[in-house]
């Protein structure tokens, strides 16, 4: 098939290089601009450009793809290069915009997406940190056909994936892509016979963009959730708290059980190399906390900073 791809990081990276071994012609990869990142905040390449590149796929980096919209000049530029390409479908994952009518109603075949949940559960931008926040035991991939609401479309394939008690949202991620991948060529092989089925109207949730705002952990809740947050937010944004008067970034803990009632955010004693915090309830459960980084470091074990920070001087 002649196919438009969009997509932006790792996750639609490995569904482009499955469908580019497949066979499929790649007649044009869309892509966000380059963004700062990194210590330096040089301007890098995503993960889908670095791709094409190397394959030597033609590539478009609009800001917009909305003719009416800021960047009208990269939306009409966009659209000459999507019309001359003539791509017969076009795949989509985690590309980062929004698809307007005329980029739906472009390809023959029309717009297929890779969408990291089991739909309608966790329709949005992050399914995959939002379903292990919630502490669902299983996600999967959807396959779909898009429409003009977010994440609405008729699906067609769909596999699920368990979710492990120690899954990050790095780790779900790396088993959810492949799967993504492999579903994508699927659908694109028997695509003429694929029966598309609407979403159901029960069970509609949504997973709201990851946002800064929320990495300070709130030690009133249960500690429970919080171990699940410290997990849904590795890598990004990773969840903060201050403890022994120093800003931390705390990546790994568990729940445990102690034997006093404490406020919320109050350190416990639990012995030398240990640091557990008090949380809200259930009664008696507390977060041990198991890996953190300062500000401008690396991640290390509890006992390794903890260790640290009492040979520091006063």
């Amino acid at each position: 098939m002649r196919v438009a791809f969009a997509g932006t990081p790792d996750f639609a990276r490995v569904a482009l290089e499955a469908i580019v071994a497949a066979g499929h012609d790649v007649v044009l990869v869309l892509t966000q601009p380059d963004r700062p990142a990194g210590r330096g905040m040089k301007l890098q390449a995503s993960a889908v450009k670095q791709l094409a590149a190397s394959l030597h796929l033609p590539l478009a980096q609009p800001r917009s793809l909305r003719l009416d919209g800021k960047y009208p000049e990269d939306a009409c530029a966009a659209e000459a290069a999507l019309r001359a390409a003539a791509p017969q479908v076009m795949v989509v994952a985690a590309y980062g915009l929004i698809l307007p009518p005329w980029v739906l109603a472009l390809p023959a075949d029309g717009c297929l997406n890779i969408h990291g949940s089991l739909l309608p559960r966790w329709r949005g931008a992050a399914p995959i940190q939002r379903a292990i926040e919630a502490g669902d035991a299983a996600t999967g991939i959807t396959i779909m056909r898009m429409d003009a609401g977010l994440d609405t479309g008729p699906m067609l394939l769909a596999e699920p994936l368990p979710i492990s008690a120690d899954d990050t949202a790095a780790t779900l991620h790396d088993r959810l892509a492949p799967l993504g991948a492999k579903l994508i060529v699927q659908a694109m092989a028997r695509l003429p016979e694929l029966e598309a089925r609407a979403q159901p109207s029960e069970g509609v949730t949504y997973a709201s963009k990851i946002e800064k705002a929320e990495a300070p952990i709130r030690w009133q809740q249960p500690a429970a959730s919080i171990e699940r947050r410290l997990r849904a937010f590795d890598p990004f944004p990773g969840c903060t708290c201050e403890t022994h008067g120093q800003p931390l970034k705390v990546w790994r803990g568990r729940v445990v059980d102690v034997e006093e009632d404490a406020a919320p955010g109050t350190d416990l004693a639990a012995g030398p190399g240990r640091l557990v915090v008090a949380c809200g309830g259930p009664a008696r459960q507390a977060l041990e906390i198991l890996e953190v980084q300062v500000p401008g470091g690396r991640r290390v074990p509890v006992h390794e900073w903890l260790a640290r920070a009492a040979a520091a001087p006063a």
